[in-house]
């Protein structure tokens, strides 16, 4: 059976599950043609408010494809950088959809698909899920964002330790650094994330977007730019319909009806 990265909306969520139980989830250029497909959808689709990206049959992802990669060792770098830019194309996508994404793992989520879940806005995880970046192992550097994503997360030494040293990280010491966000009982991380995701879909879509433009700006922006974006999102949100219903139904005491 070929990998597929299987579309299924519950309400206002979209999940996304990656599906190839013979190599245990790996990543491949199929998969991220479709994560890039599905979110491009989901951005257009009004009814969708958040997104889910989850694995198949207890397992998250196990990365990259060893076989794969050293089939494409005979290859030419152009060729092989083409690879890579098709994983960092849909990293990209992720981190520019304006919409929530919500990683929910059970199982291994191992060097490119440690990576992926990094590249979520949110990570809920099984308590015995694990988390490696074993790309030293195998006499490589990581890709995907991982180095980006550890180094903007933790100090210097903690990322630096998870990345050469190549060990598994414990999912609570992950949660107390702040890398994850929920820990869940085994199996229950795709229910807790679709709990959470019906959380954030009672949010104003607009102003979400305009949380997570702000928050994706905020390392590379002065203290000086970021206060003039800062401002110009709240003015552009404060005209739009949602904050005269989110302001409305405050005072009326009920819940709002955002659009």
């Amino acid at each position: 059976m070929p990998a597929e990265l299987q579309s299924v909306s519950h309400d206002h969520t979209m999940v996304l599950t990656i599906n190839d139980p013979q190599t245990r989830n790996a990543l491949g250029p199929d998969i991220y043609a479709a994560g890039v497909e599905a979110l491009n959808g989901a951005e257009r689709n009004r009814d969708i408010r958040s997104v889910i990206i989850t694995g198949a049959n207890g397992m998250f992802s196990a990365g990259g494809n060893l076989n794969r990669l050293q089939a494409r060792r005979q290859e030419s770098a152009e060729e092989q950088a083409r690879g890579v830019n098709a994983l960092h194309g849909w990293i990209d996508t992720i981190r520019n959809f304006p919409k929530p994404v919500i990683a929910a793992v059970e199982g291994a989520a191992a060097g490119a698909g440690f990576s992926l879940a990094l590249a979520c806005d949110f990570i809920v995880a099984s308590r015995e899920a694990t988390f490696i970046m074993a790309y030293s192992r195998v006499g490589l550097s990581p890709d995907g964002g991982g180095t980006w994503s550890l180094a903007n997360a933790l100090p210097r030494q903690l990322a630096m330790e998870i990345l050469m040293g190549a060990d598994k990280v414990d999912v609570q010491r992950l949660h107390t650094l702040g890398v994850i966000n929920r820990v869940t009982q085994p199996g229950q991380a795709l229910d807790d994330a679709l709990a959470f995701a019906a959380l954030l879909d009672q949010r104003a879509p607009n102003a979400l977007a305009s949380i997570k433009e702000l928050v994706g700006d905020a390392r590379s922006n002065s203290l000086h730019a970021h206060l003039d974006q800062e401002r110009d999102h709240f003015v552009k949100n404060l005209s739009h319909t949602n904050a005269g219903e989110g302001i409305t139904a405050f005072f009326e005491k009920r819940p709002a009806r955002y659009q």
